[in-house]
C-alpha cells in the first residue's frame, strides 16, 4: 500500500510516505509557516522518492485536536490533493499519533498524551498498545490540567506531548514523560493504514478536523 500523510496540528510541520510499510518522513519546526511550506515539502518528498501523488492508494492527515489554524491548513491541503487525484482520505488523531511515537521511541505500552491547548487547558488522551498500534482507552478531551483523569488499572503510564510542560499542574502521575514531543506524519502514515484497512477512509469532502473545543479564541474583553 502507498499512502501520503501530513500533519500541521502543532508548531511542527511534517509529511511522510508509507510505501508498503517503509516510512519516509520530512519533519520541521515551522511555527506560523505551515501554509507557505507544506505543499513544497510534499512536492519535494514525492520527487525525492520518485513517486507520484496519483500512485497513492489514500491520503492521510492529523485531524486534531491541535491548533485551529494548523488543522485548517492540513484539512484544506489533504482535501485539495485528494480531489485532484480522486483518492480517499484517512483521518488520524494527533493524540493517538503522539502515543504511537511514545511506543516507537520509548517502548511505552501505556501512554498519556497531552497537547498544550492554550487558555490554561490541555488536549488529553490515553492509549494502550494492541498488536503494535496504540489504541484509545478513553474519550479525548480538552480540560484544565488539574482536572485530567487517567483510566483505572495498574499501568505504568508514560507522558507524551507539550501538555507535559505543565507536569506539576496535571492531576495524574507518570513514570516519565517527553514534553518536547510533537505529532509526526510518519506515525500518522503508520496508523492510517490500519484505519484504511478497517474501513475508515472517506471521500475528500468528508475529511474534517476535530477541534474538541468549540471556542477557539478569546474576545478582547476576555483577554
Amino acid at each position: 500500500m502507498k499512502l501520503l500523510a501530513l500533519d500541521t496540528a502543532t508548531e511542527a510541520c511534517s509529511v511522510a510516505l508509507n510505501i508498503d510499510g517503509e516510512i519516509i518522513e520530512h519533519f520541521e519546526m515551522l511555527p506560523r509557516r505551515h501554509s507557505r511550506e507544506l505543499l513544497k515539502m510534499i512536492d519535494q518528498l514525492l520527487a525525492d522518492n520518485k513517486v507520484k501523488l496519483s500512485e497513492m492508494d489514500a491520503l492521510a492527515f492529523g485531524r486534531g485536536p491541535g491548533a485551529f489554524t494548523g488543522l485548517r491548513v492540513a484539512t484544506a491541503m489533504v482535501q485539495g490533493l485528494a480531489f485532484a487525484v480522486d483518492k480517499p482520505v484517512v483521518a488520524v488523531s494527533t493524540l493517538q499519533t503522539l502515543a504511537q511515537e511514545g511506543l516507537r521511541v520509548h517502548k511505552a505500552g501505556s501512554v498519556l498524551t497531552a497537547i498544550d491547548a492554550r487558555m490554561g487547558e490541555v488536549y488529553w488522551g490515553a492509549f494502550r498498545e494492541q498488536n503494535g498500534l496504540m489504541q484509545p482507552v478513553m474519550d479525548e478531551s480538552v480540560t484544565a490540567p488539574a482536572l485530567v483523569v487517567k483510566p483505572e488499572g495498574d499501568d505504568q503510564w508514560f507522558g507524551m506531548g507539550t501538555g507535559w510542560l505543565f507536569r506539576e499542574e496535571l492531576a495524574v502521575s507518570v513514570i516519565d514523560c517527553q514534553a518536547d514531543a510533537y505529532p509526526r506524519a510518519g506515525d500518522v502514515a503508520l496508523l492510517a493504514v490500519s484505519n484504511f484497512e478497517n474501513g475508515f477512509a472517506v471521500p475528500a469532502e468528508q475529511a474534517m478536523p476535530v477541534y474538541l473545543r468549540d471556542k477557539v479564541a478569546l474576545k478582547k474583553s476576555e483577554r
